[in-house]
């Protein structure tokens, strides 16, 4: 039990490290701004790993361990508490939140060695990490909204890292107002869940909701609707998914670790925690799935035609909740948080690899001025490849093959799957594989067009070896049938969350279906080859005809989603704030503000210089001072 008692220090050390950071940072040298960021989540994640290690050997009553640390508020009947609950969901979480942001914070340490915000940086990171700690392990759901807000707030810091670039502050302010709409629409959905169910202690409201709610209940499908909104902002899905590709205006380990691995993961986290809401609301969980599927593949296309490669990744990022999206849609919570776990390890290494190339080549981020990188940045070379034939969910020897599989699986197999929405998944593997491979043959093959003037050292290249490695084994602990058929992962989880309920298939059906998601990867990667590689000239064929280049500005413009809400939102928006600017309501402010101007006017006129003046009306005050006491 003491290791459990230990699991405040989980978040409380990133925050320790933050506190120390903020006051301290720019009186330090660069080495201890680095060992106290860095190692603070190092220390989070000891803890976690030792944590988790009792939990499986040892595990507590109820497969549960709540942690009461105190009251935060007492108003009236509502007493929400600073408690921090530890079962697997939240552990398999605060594991990958806790190793992933240790490694990015050891790669950060040298690839912001030469940026004058060295120290702010390293705080802002640990401020995200204990927010995300925070929000991920939350008894109620008071306590995450307040790391969801806190992550938030963490991404606009970060997203405008480097604030003097005007394109870079844009990029934040986008991102924290677009997610500011989902989070909006999960705060209403609190106080609707409080104001009914009267509690927001996540396991005692779930049971309520069990008792006093139907499945179809009108105020289930409201409340899973609202948070559905809250997930859509923080997860970058349809339709609030414009902010994602803009958001990597930041550092590349921003990137890596808040724009890929963690924040945006959250809504996924969300849904899965409050799981039983979405049961009682069907209609809302096969919205869950649709979404999943329409934004999955509209962002694989505009992945297909960027030319920046983290707005590559960014797009990639999208597409893979996507897939989560899907798998919680039908049920199989813990396939979704699986994938969760996979592609944490996958797309932070694709991240991480891209930052050295563009670090090298002088903050270059056009693929297309890239080429034959392999053979001058050979480990990042094979550690990328890993990374992309993981994403591409290259069969039998990479984690995203069999995280993808189960989801294709459920999407197929699940009493609320269908089909379409297994043909959407499948779609969207073969297109992953070939807008992947289409960047790895740009930046790392072909025509050498730049040379690489920065070559990476230990503290970079040892967490692309290791998440490299875990992007090979991280998959094995879950396999299909006809390769061995190990469950670890989903028995684990299901001891938190729900098994997905699959309608029986014949083993010969189940086969066939583990087959075809097998042969769509390779499928992608041959055709990358061929039109990237093998071919280009085809590619500009396509490019130069009409309709393919309308089509191709179509996807790079991400389908004119920004075109269209810049035009219903944000121009008539401006257009009324200029009509309104000068309102009867603003007289009141706008007549103290000319009365101020008006009496400093006079009051410059007695700023004369000569001292004669001033001794006057000192003397003048004084004696209507003293007269003021004396008769009034």
């Amino acid at each position: 039990m003491i290791m459990f008692k230990l699991l405040w220090l989980i978040p409380a050390l990133p925050f320790a490290g933050f506190i120390i950071l903020a006051l301290t940072g720019s009186r330090l040298t660069r080495t201890r701004t680095a060992v106290i960021g860095a190692g603070s989540a190092g220390l989070s994640m000891v803890i976690t790993i030792l944590t988790g290690i009792r939990f499986i050997g040892s595990p507590p009553p109820g497969n549960a361990y709540v942690q009461v640390l105190w009251t935060w508020m007492s108003v009236g009947g509502f007493r929400p508490e600073i408690a921090f609950r530890l079962d697997a969901l939240s552990l398999a979480m605060i594991t990958v939140v806790t190793a992933v942001g240790f490694l990015i914070h050891l790669y950060s340490s040298e690839f912001m060695a030469g940026d004058e915000g060295y120290s702010r940086f390293f705080a802002y990171m640990n401020l995200f990490v204990g927010s995300m700690l925070t929000l991920v392990l939350a008894d109620n759901l008071l306590l995450l909204y307040l790391g969801w807000e806190g992550v938030g707030l963490c991404s606009y810091l970060l997203i405008g890292f480097w604030y003097k670039d005007t394109y870079n502050g844009y990029a934040a302010r986008k991102a924290f107002v677009v997610t500011r709409i989902g989070d909006t629409a999960m705060g209403i959905g609190l106080f609707l869940l409080f104001t009914v169910l009267g509690t927001l202690q996540i396991q005692e409201l779930m049971q309520r909701a069990l008792q006093q709610w139907g499945s179809g209940n009108v105020m289930a499908g409201a409340a899973a609707a609202l948070l559905l909104g809250g997930a859509l902002g923080k997860s970058a899905q349809l339709p609030l998914q414009t902010w994602l590709p803009d958001a990597m205006a930041g550092p590349t380990p921003v990137s890596a670790l808040i724009h890929a691995a963690t924040m945006v993961t959250a809504g996924v986290y969300l849904i899965a925690r409050t799981h039983v809401l979405f049961s009682l609301a069907p209609l809302v969980q096969a919205a869950v799935a649709v979404i999943g599927a329409v934004t999955l593949l509209i962002a694989g296309f505009s992945a297909l035609t960027q030319s920046d490669i983290k707005r590559v990744l960014a797009y990639s990022t999208i597409s893979q909740i996507g897939y989560m999206f899907l798998a919680l849609g039908v049920g199989a919570w813990s396939a979704a948080i699986f994938h969760f776990m996979t592609h944490a390890f996958f797309k932070a290494l694709l991240f991480l690899g891209a930052g050295v190339v563009i670090l090298g080549l002088h903050n270059e981020h056009n693929m297309f001025k890239m080429g034959g990188l392999r053979k001058q940045l050979p480990l990042t070379f094979w550690t990328f490849l890993i990374g992309a034939a993981s994403l591409s969910a290259l069969p039998l020897v990479t984690a995203g093959y069999y995280s993808k599989d189960l989801i294709l699986y459920s999407a197929w197999a699940s009493e609320a799957g269908s089909p379409l929405l297994w043909a959407a998944g499948l779609a969207g593997a073969l297109l992953t594989a070939l807008y992947t491979f289409r960047m790895v043959f740009l930046v790392f093959f072909g025509e050498e067009k730049t040379r690489v003037e920065r070559k990476p050292g230990m503290q970079i290249k040892i967490p692309l070896i290791i998440l490299a490695v875990l992007s090979i084994i991280g998959g094995f602990v879950e396999t299909p049938a006809s390769l061995g058929g190990l469950h670890i992962f989903t028995k684990f989880m299901y001891t938190a969350l729900p098994p997905v309920v699959n309608l029986p298939l014949p083993a010969t059906g189940e086969f066939i279906l583990e087959i075809e998601a097998a042969l769509a990867p390779p499928i992608g990667i041959f055709i990358a080859y061929l039109f990237f590689l093998y071919r280009p000239r085809y590619t500009g064929r396509l490019a130069s005809t009409p309709s393919g280049s309308a089509l191709h500005r179509f996807w790079f413009s991400g389908w004119g989603f920004d075109w269209i809400y810049d035009r219903i939102i944000v121009r008539p928006f401006l257009w009324f704030a200029r009509i309104d600017k000068n309102d009867f309501l603003d007289l009141p402010y706008l007549g103290t503000i000319w009365a101020g101007k008006g009496v400093n006017r006079l009051l410059v006129h007695t700023q004369t210089g000569k001292v004669r003046w001033y001794a006057v009306g000192i003397v003048i005050g004084a004696i209507l001072a003293l007269s003021a006491m004396v008769f009034l």
